[in-house]
């Protein structure tokens, strides 16, 4: 499973999903769109927000830290 978790670092719900994913033992690259302009470009073009954190999960975009989708999408119990 690929997940990639779109922030940047002023943005405390990015530092809440990445701790969370990293509770659940789930590896991910953490993109920072504030440094990467095709990351951020990629990420407008797919949901059509500037909002982090994005986490795209096997091609599955979650905007926002959302837990149940989280578990849902991971299958986490």
């Amino acid at each position: 499973m690929k997940v990639r978790v779109y922030s940047a670092p002023w943005c405390p719900i990015c530092k809440m999903t990445k701790e969370w994913l990293k509770s659940h033992n789930i590896e991910f690259d953490d993109i920072n769109v504030q440094e990467d302009i095709k990351a951020s470009l990629y990420v407008i073009e797919k949901t059509g927000q500037t909002a982090v954190p994005v986490i795209e999960i096997d091609g599955q975009l979650i905007i926002g830290f959302n837990e149940e989708t989280l578990k849902e999408v991971l299958r986490i119990e």
